[in-house]
């Protein structure tokens, strides 16, 4: 089968390798989509943290949004489960430690990550072997765009939840990226007055175009009463602005990872006493994720630019955008193509 294959700092290309075999417990999907995420890009970089700490290495297989169709079943698994329509985890806990046993299998110290770590294979490719027990089903014709946008709406949906808003009450999402906006459209969904807080003047006339009346950069952004405040954006100067702007005794969220490391000042954490919230991975919310998608309530195709073969992929990660692309955040990827 073909899979994208980065090879080395700056080297990768689409090769032919053997297709997956389940182990007992697994299955095999048929990749329809998958997405490119900035974890994606720096591994093409060679900046990614686990490439330096022997978490990772080359060669690695990427692409941990996805979704796809059962194809293939191992043993053990119930019949079912073939040919149905699925997304899954990107974290594979081990199974037999505390933290799996107590439902965090996302932080298992053994865990695989697809496409990311331990050498697990990803889903830039035809196919992609996943434990049975991370896969989540999809509603029938649901469309694959939005089966490959529940890993990071998962992520974007587990911020908000840290959040603990009210309906009416006002949130700072910092960043709007992927992550960002869908976090934003969740919020919103849910009721709450959300702000948005970037750069680049394409990234906010994008976000306006998604119905966000309130856009600032940081020049234009009014004082206001913030309940909670999302960091999305993977600036290093922005965790503690996002403390010094939250309300006294609220939550900051941080799902956003810097290049670099990220100051705040614990004094002043304290001094306002707020809860400092951090955010791994969609463990946990990707059932509702899929759910608010396949109702209506949030839709997040617009942030897909453009869907594009595995040959394309090489210059996505190097930040080619053609002329004709939408200007949103998200590119997806058709191995079948």
């Amino acid at each position: 089968m073909r899979a994208f294959v980065v090879t080395g700092p700056g080297a990768s290309a689409v090769r032919d390798v053997a297709p997956p075999e389940p182990r007992p417990g697994e299955v095999v999907v048929e990749v329809e989509r998958a997405g490119v995420c900035g974890t994606d890009m720096e591994f093409l970089t060679g900046h990614m943290s686990y490439l330096h700490n022997g978490q990772a290495r080359y060669p690695v297989r990427i692409g941990h949004e996805w979704c796809g169709v059962v194809r293939v079943l191992g043993d053990g698994v119930e019949p079912s489960w073939l040919g149905r329509r699925v997304t899954g985890d990107t974290m594979l806990g081990c199974g037999r430690c505390d933290r799996c046993a107590s439902g965090r299998r996302h932080v298992c110290a053994d865990r695989y990550e697809v496409g990311i770590r331990n050498g697990w294979p990803g889903a830039l490719a035809e196919r992609l072997p996943v434990p049975v027990t991370a896969l989540h089903p999809l509603p029938d014709g649901m469309d694959p765009a939005l089966g490959a946008l529940a890993e990071p709406g998962g992520n974007a949906l587990r911020a908000v939840r840290g959040a603990a808003l009210e309906p009416g009450e006002r949130l700072l999402v910092m960043g709007p990226g992927t992550i960002g906006l869908l976090a934003a459209q969740i919020a919103a969904a849910q009721g709450a007055e959300v702000h948005l807080l970037g750069l680049a003047a394409p990234s906010l006339d994008f976000a306006r175009s998604l119905g966000f009346a309130h856009v600032w950069t940081r020049e234009t952004l009014p004082r206001l009463r913030f309940d909670a405040v999302i960091d999305a954006s993977g600036a290093p100067a922005l965790p503690a602005l996002a403390v010094d702007l939250v309300e006294p005794g609220r939550r900051v969220v941080f799902i956003g990872l810097s290049s670099g490391p990220s100051l705040v000042d614990s004094r002043a954490v304290a001094l306002k006493d707020v809860t400092a919230v951090g955010v791994l991975s969609g463990f946990g919310g990707m059932a509702e994720t899929i759910e608010l998608y396949a109702s209506g309530a949030v839709d997040p195709r617009p942030l897909v630019a453009a869907t594009v073969p595995l040959e394309e992929v090489s210059g996505v990660l190097a930040g080619h955008r053609p002329p004709g692309w939408a200007p949103a955040p998200k590119v997806h990827v058709d191995p079948r193509r």
